[in-house]
């Protein structure tokens, strides 16, 4: 074990280093020279009169904002010893599962490469760098044949790996346990129970207002949500990560949740920004990828087809074609514990030095992944700021809904924390499910893989989303998921097969996810 003390100081260090690197250093060096010609900086109290000036200029919170933002998004340092792979995932086995599954990956996107006769990336010919340049804000209405083009895989995939994945140091015994003879998911992770998350969700608990539920037509408004936005507005004035972070937790009147998600992010779209932006979207119209046509697949798949979603096809080509270029994202497998895949340099197939990432940020689009995108539109229409919002999201959150990994906010544990919770408080339910063959992950596996994105009200899911930031953990997932079967569980009683089960759930579009998730966590004794 790392001792506190230890641990504090490699934190700091860590923090130290990553910002050192970052324009906000350059920022507050050229602050500091800048304060040094105004007559209040004195030469006999020149650090304290700097550090005043720097506090009372705002630019103190903005470093307190930044350290904020590493803290969040990096993980508690590990031992000293302990080499750089426990990092990205302590579990062997899990390194492993995740190795082989993302061979399997790579093999389905070359043996499309192959069967196609498309390359990995080439470079776009002048005309057609012409001709995307001047549709690039209504690629939506480009029809490209995609016919031949398949998604490289789909949750339910991805779920069949889930299922097999086993300890080989953990014996069950001749005899099949309770556990491992009724769920899908059979690898002993610690998951929290309904005591522990009422613990960890205090904020949700019934005597506190929430938006979602006291911002009803049947509650006067004047009760909380009044008194709730002026809060909000002051936690903007005050462009206080930490103090954001917190006050979400209740949800976000509409009119802040825009800066309060970028302030949380700590996401300011400074002309820099913007500049890199530009750069990303000019490697798009410079070089085509083979994970354009993916992407240009799943959006014609997934959020064309959806009611709320469609009127963002162009935003969402932008954000997830600029993304695929991006290597800055490279950065979040330090702590993932996925590796970027390789590919090689024509001709030189093997040799290290002309390996290259592909896609160049790392990450392979598989079916669904638009609907990360979809629901930020909602909030942001200035591309450059959207496309950061998601990029940070996807780094801090959405990246462990598709890698096998033992993190508490992952999709393993995420699937065992729901089915743990359905065992416990719905044993009859479960059972009955898993006796006409419907197991209830097979249902609810495909809404926590896209964070209920496309299956929820836009303005529920928002509701959501508001917790899962404020909270920054995924867990909230499977407890929604665990209360939506709690809720239609007089239905489900009656079905006799798994496609009965799917039409029972099948439009989650009229749920309200506070009451849902209030009466799942505190109304239910435990």
């Amino acid at each position: 074990m790392l001792d506190p003390d230890r641990g504090l100081s490699l934190t700091i260090a860590r923090v130290v280093q990553r910002l050192q690197g970052s324009s906000l250093h350059s920022q507050l060096e050229r602050q500091a020279r800048v304060s040094l010609h105004k007559p209040e900086i004195r030469l006999e109290s020149l650090k304290e009169d700097i550090k005043d000036f720097l506090k009372t200029s705002g630019w103190e919170k903005k470093l307190q904002n930044a350290v904020y933002s590493e803290l969040n998004v990096f993980p508690s340092p590990c031992h000293p010893a302990a080499p750089p792979e426990h990092i990205k995932e302590p579990l062997a086995y899990m390194r492993k599962a995740q190795g082989s599954w993302e061979k399997r990956i790579l093999k389905s996107l070359n043996s499309m490469c192959t069967e196609l006769n498309i390359p990995l990336a080439q470079k776009r010919p002048a005309n057609e760098q012409k001709e995307l340049l001047s549709k690039w804000n209504e690629m939506g209405t480009d029809e490209p044949d995609l016919s031949l083009f398949r998604p490289v895989y789909a949750p339910k995939d991805f779920l069949e790996v889930l299922m097999n994945l086993r300890n080989p140091n953990y014996e069950n015994g001749e005899q099949p346990s309770f556990r491992n003879h009724l769920g899908l998911i059979q690898v002993p992770l610690k998951v929290k129970d309904i005591p522990e998350l009422k613990e960890d969700f205090s904020e949700l608990s019934l005597n506190i207002g929430q938006l979602g539920i006291d911002d009803s037509a049947q509650v006067p408004p004047e009760f909380f949500e009044n008194e709730h936005v002026r809060v909000g507005q002051k936690v903007l004035a005050e462009q206080d990560s930490a103090a954001a972070q917190q006050y979400v937790r209740q949800g976000c009147p509409t009119a802040l949740r825009a800066d309060l998600w970028a302030l949380i992010l700590n996401i300011s779209n400074q002309p820099e920004d913007i500049l890199y932006y530009e750069q990303l979207k000019s490697n798009v119209i410079q070089h085509d990828l083979l994970v354009d046509s993916l992407i240009y697949k799943d959006v014609k798949l997934t959020a064309s087809n959806d009611d709320y979603y469609f009127v963002f096809e162009d935003y969402l080509y932008q954000v997830l074609l600029c993304f695929s270029r991006d290597t800055s994202v490279l950065e979040h497998f330090t702590y993932s514990s996925a590796t970027p895949p390789k590919s090689y340099i024509q001709g030189k197939l093997g040799m290290e030095e002309y390996a290259v990432f592909y896609p160049p940020n790392g990450v392979i689009p598989f079916h669904g992944f638009s609907m990360y995108v979809a629901p930020l539109c909602f909030l942001y229409h200035e591309p450059s700021k959207l496309y950061q919002i998601f990029r940070e999201m996807y780094v801090r959150f959405f990246f462990r809904l598709h890698s096998i990994s033992s993190h508490p906010s992952g999709i393993v544990s995420l699937c065992l924390l729901f089915e743990t919770l359905l065992q416990t408080h719905l044993p009859q339910l479960f059972y009955h499910l898993r006796e006409i063959g419907a197991q209830p992950l097979r249902i609810s596996f495909k809404w926590m893989v896209r964070a209920f994105s496309g299956y929820l009200a836009t303005d529920q899911l928002l509701l959501l989303w508001d917790r899962i930031l404020g909270y920054n953990s995924l867990e909230i997932l499977a407890v929604l998921a665990a209360a939506v079967f709690a809720f239609r569980a007089v239905n489900l009683m009656e079905v006799t097969s798994l496609a009965a089960a799917e039409a029972v759930l099948a439009d989650l579009s009229t749920l309200k996810v506070m009451p849902l998730l209030q009466i799942f966590l505190f109304a239910t004794v435990t």
